[in-house]
């Protein structure tokens, strides 16, 4: 129902993103989509930079323009055309760049220069580039603004980074998405925070890169979205490839995850309660999913992101111009973009959540949607028409 695309190179001119499948009448105007991409640049709002972010991030001052789908500061209907200009571009515009032949371990070079017959190895890394993401953050920002206009909030913060954890659990989710928007390193847990950035310094003075784990929660999404229906309908399986399409991303689990399969059955579902009309859960293992559908729990999904391929310090590859044992020569990259990865994973939570709720509501206009998204069951016992006694299914 909600489609992205997105178009553009790391170093060039400008990032596009086309969005469609946004119903009319959602007030959107390109300020509204600021927050998000400073959070990228920065990993919160309230820094403008963190220790382990590129150099790049000083340079870049990212906005959005938006080119189309928005007429009196207001969606069409129409596909919603955007644009993120790359302010670096100015640097490489007609200089003659030396071809790059020494493919990185870990990264795009060279197995897209396999793919596509590459001649020089950068054409591959410009498009693999996380760079990318800014476009699609862009457009992830519409879907918040769709999923706030609906009473759903969606939110995430740091809790690894490389062997430093932090454990959030004992605070409510609201104070978590507050505590990390005021974290340089989006963790809400202050002790936490410091031990992930002596990490941080330690992988730098080494020369080296950290990986880590963040986690999106979404608030307030009802029960019913997605489907068993087959495989790719399921909640599950659409909010696991958007995950893992972000650059890095090796690893995704929901609720308790990989943690579930050390324990019994009876220990890792979770009781069905009733508390007067409502149907109630007193855990959330299932991390708000169940058979492929929301169950009116909070979503809650991890994604582990592997340390960045581009490290300073030198590692062992083959240049490819002539078939020579060498080293890897140093581009410019982060030391550790966990933090800024946290935030385009909301944003592709985002995505697929609005997918969702266009796929379930339907409907042209905001109010439209809004209107049959209100009336939706939220798993009282009225909502059940269940019959006691045999059935003869077949």
């Amino acid at each position: 129902m909600i489609r992205l695309i997105t178009a553009g190179e790391s170093h060039g001119p400008a990032l596009v993103a086309v969005l469609e499948g946004i119903p009319a009448g959602l007030p959107l105007r390109a300020e509204d989509l600021r927050p998000d991409l400073i959070r990228r640049q920065g990993g919160s709002i309230t820094q403008t930079a963190y220790r382990g972010a590129s150099p790049r991030m000083k340079i870049e001052r990212d906005q959005a323009t938006i080119l189309a789908g928005v007429m009196n500061g207001k969606t069409t209907g129409a596909p919603i055309a955007l644009m993120v200009e790359n302010l670096d571009h100015e640097k490489w515009k007609g200089r003659a760049v030396e071809a790059m032949t020494v493919p990185r371990p870990g990264h795009a070079d060279l197995a897209a220069a396999i793919k596509y017959g590459y001649d020089d190895l950068r054409t591959g890394l410009e498009r693999a580039s996380a760079r990318e993401t800014a476009a699609r953050v862009a457009a992830c920002s519409v879907c918040r603004k769709f999923l706030d206009a609906l009473g759903v909030r969606v939110g995430s913060y740091v809790i690894r980074i490389g062997t430093a954890a932090a454990d959030p659990a004992s605070l409510p989710i609201e104070e978590r998405f507050t505590r990390a928007e005021e974290s340089p390193l989006r963790c809400p847990d202050p002790a936490g925070s410091e031990r992930m950035q002596a990490e941080i310094d330690r992988a730098m003075k080494a020369g080296d890169t950290l990986g880590g784990v963040f986690e999106v929660v979404a608030l307030g999404v009802p029960p019913g979205l997605g489907g068993l229906g087959n495989w790719d309908r399921r909640m599950n399986s659409r909010l696991g490839a958007a995950l893992f399409g972000i650059p890095a991303i090796k690893g995704v689990e929901f609720g308790d995850g990989f943690a579930l399969a050390a324990l019994p059955g009876t220990q890792a579902q979770d009781p069905i309660r009733r508390e007067g009309d409502k149907i109630v859960r007193p855990s959330n293992h299932a991390g708000g999913i169940e058979a492929g559908i929301t169950n009116g729990q909070p979503i809650v999904v991890r994604a582990a992101m592997k340390p960045i391929a581009t490290t300073i310090a030198s590692q062992e590859s083959v240049d490819l111009s002539g078939g020579g044992k060498t080293e890897t020569h140093y581009e410019r990259s982060d030391f550790c973009a966990v933090p800024r990865a946290a935030v385009v994973g909301e944003g592709m939570v985002c995505l697929v959540l609005a997918d969702a709720v266009m796929e379930k509501c339907g409907g042209d206009s905001l109010d439209e949607v809004r209107n049959r998204f209100d009336r939706l069951p939220r798993g009282t016992l009225s909502d059940f028409h269940l019959s006691p006694g045999p059935k003869n299914f077949w």
